[in-house]
């Protein structure tokens, strides 16, 4: 059986990188009828943020992401959260111990400070000098009795490591190169290293999908299971998500803009984040743009995955969103905008249906919480005025009037109540009785709306309905009065 997983970190929100590599996951399994699996890797409990596991879980879902085997949903490997396995960790620690592929580490920090120093200071690589290694096993014995803090390292093997990536081809590593890893902190907490060793083997882990920030450790990690006796997974290393300027995208350098609940909340949809995230880095075989996620596990495979980094082009995100929107059905983008009308509904006018407004707005959207703007117009319950606003350069005061007064007579003449029929009848019976467009249309969307800019004024007029039309010009009317 085909097995796959996406390992986060409980230390923030979910990176959209991460999101990419759950969401690469998420299809190779269901391309190849195999299980996902969502593990949580919480043995960096300096960085552990409160409540970052159930909004990474969320982000996920929304999404559109399920997993076979999970910490919210159980399974016969678990349990799922690292926190919950740290005995086996041990177990396995003092197993490479016993074979001689790890030893204890007394050093203190402060000695590993000053070794770093020294280093530094003759330009060399960083690194763990193997003092303790030299210690006899009498003295390593002495020191535990004594209960002195320690640490467990990987003994790296002298040679060369060799091993395939499915993106980047055959590895070949001096193992001279690589640091004696701590495997087993001095809090009794495992490092990443072994504890996602021990959990890929023991939940029978068969590829390993991950960002290309851990290609460097992939040595560590066949070492290990070289010392353990086991068979290592198939690994795939993905190209890094960049920015425009090229370098990775990251908190540091690119803000919220990292984080997948800060579009979530902007009012980006699902899909157009599923779809865009898959382009980071994978291309189809053909010139098809727009993918569900049934599509995208038919098209999906590591093979088409490029190695080098993929641009996170926010604008090219927002066209996308854009184009999903206009795909929605009126209803149901309705549904999804309520969010942002409901702070609108509680200071305007008591509104029983958006629908008119929303079939206004989804031509207009890029993101959803673009509505709380550009629909405020349709929730006043009196909008304030600007006399000079309301008249226009080519046009004085009482010109305003009558055009004002003509709009709301043929307004409440109009039948039938569609846009494009008041659009079509309305300027036909104003180049009938020689009204320019401008003059009759520009304080018709300031009366309407209250705003310079503001969607076609027929499709206004059609939103707001002939009731509250009428009001609103009839409102107009008096203002320029007064």
């Amino acid at each position: 059986m085909i097995r796959l997983r996406f390992a986060p970190s409980p230390t923030g929100e979910l990176h959209i990188g991460s999101a990419r590599t759950a969401l690469y996951n998420f299809l190779l399994a269901q391309k190849l009828g195999g299980e996902f699996i969502l593990r949580i890797e919480d043995t960096d409990q300096e960085r552990f943020v409160e409540g970052s596991q159930d909004r990474i879980l969320a982000g996920l879902k929304w999404l559109g992401l399920k997993w076979q085997e999970g910490p919210d949903v159980g399974g016969k490997y678990g349990p799922y959260v690292q926190s919950e396995r740290l005995t086996l960790y041990k177990k396995y620690a003092d197993d490479l111990i016993t074979s001689g592929a790890a030893y204890y580490c007394f050093c203190t920090e402060s000695r590993l400070s000053e070794l770093r120093a020294e280093q530094e200071a003759k330009k060399l690589a960083p690194r763990y000098d193997r003092a303790c290694l030299k210690l006899s096993a009498e003295d390593v014995d002495l020191r535990l009795k004594k209960s002195e803090p320690f640490v467990i390292r990987l003994k790296i093997p002298e040679g060369t490591t060799v091993f395939r990536d499915i993106i980047r081809g055959e590895m070949s590593i001096d193992n001279s190169t690589i640091d004696d890893q701590v495997l087993l902190k001095s809090d009794g907490y495992p490092t990443y290293h072994l504890a996602c060793i021990v959990d890929d083997h023991l939940m029978e882990i068969t590829h390993v999908v991950r960002g290309e920030e851990w290609l460097p450790s992939t040595v560590k990690h066949i070492i290990l299971y070289q010392a353990l006796g086991w068979t290592a997974p198939e690994f795939a290393h993905l190209p890094n998500i960049l920015n425009k300027s090229k370098a990775k995208l990251s908190k540091r350098k690119d803000g919220e803009a990292v984080w997948l609940q800060t579009y979530q909340k902007q009012g980006y949809l699902p899909e157009a984040m599923v779809n865009f995230l898959a382009f980071m880095g994978w291309h189809p075989s053909d010139e098809q743009e727009f993918f569900d996620i049934p599509e995208l596990v038919e098209s999906f495979s590591l093979e088409r995955v490029q190695k080098a980094g993929a641009i996170f082009d926010t604008e090219k995100l927002k066209w996308f969103n854009a184009q999903y929107i206009k795909k929605l059905s009126v209803a149901d983008l309705d549904q999804r905008l309520q969010a942002w009308y409901a702070p609108l509904m509680a200071m305007g006018r008591p509104v029983a249906n958006t629908l008119s407004l929303t079939k206004v707005l989804q031509s207009r959207l890029e993101i959803l919480s673009e509505a709380t703007a550009n629909g405020a117009w349709f929730f006043s319950s009196e909008l304030n005025l600007d006399k000079n606003l309301l008249v226009s350069a080519s046009i004085d005061t009482a010109e305003t009037i009558k055009a004002l007064e003509y709009f709301k007579q043929k307004i409440v003449e109009m039948g039938e109540w569609e846009a494009g029929k008041i659009k079509t009848d309305i300027l036909a019976a104003a180049e009938a009785d020689g009204w320019p467009r401008k003059n009759l249309l520009w304080p018709v969307r300031v009366a309407l709306t209250g705003e310079k800019f503001s969607p076609d004024v027929f499709e206004v007029t059609w939103g707001l309905g002939k009731e509250v039309t009428i009001e609103r010009l009839y409102q107009a009317i008096k203002v320029l009065q007064q």
